[in-house]
């Protein structure tokens, strides 16, 4: 059984950082992506960050220079470090895992879909 498990949200003030952890269970990280995305209220699911297994990267742009997603293939964690937090930025952050789809496919769909996903975790950003 598949199991995700995001950790590491909470409230922070604009301009701090998080850093986010999926410990991923039950999958082997061996084809398609893992990635990160989004969902704040009234919102649709949104990208945010997606890696392959060879390590390429895709961000979407209102993140790109402040987040960064890397994985522990050792450990199976995937990670999100976020920089430079900004309100806009709060959210339900999940993370997923497609076994199928390329980093850069899959967050080309909007909203964007994983076949695997965990329950969130919560980032608020205050002003």
């Amino acid at each position: 059984q598949v199991e995700l498990v995001e950790s590491g949200g909470g409230s922070v003030q604009a301009g701090g950082s998080l850093r986010l952890s999926c410990e991923v269970s039950g999958y082997t990280f061996s084809g398609g992506c893992m990635g990160w995305f989004r969902q704040a209220p009234r919102q649709f699911r949104e990208g945010v960050a997606t890696i392959d297994i060879d390590g390429a990267t895709t961000y979407a742009d209102s993140v790109k220079g402040r987040f960064t997603i890397s994985k522990d293939k050792d450990k199976n964690i995937l990670y999100l470090q976020m920089n430079n937090l900004k309100p806009e930025d709060t959210a339900m952050y999940y993370c997923g895992a497609d076994p199928y789809k390329s980093a850069r496919a899959t967050m080309m769909d909007y909203p964007i879909r994983f076949s695997y996903a965990g329950r969130g975790t919560e980032v608020t950003v205050s002003s």
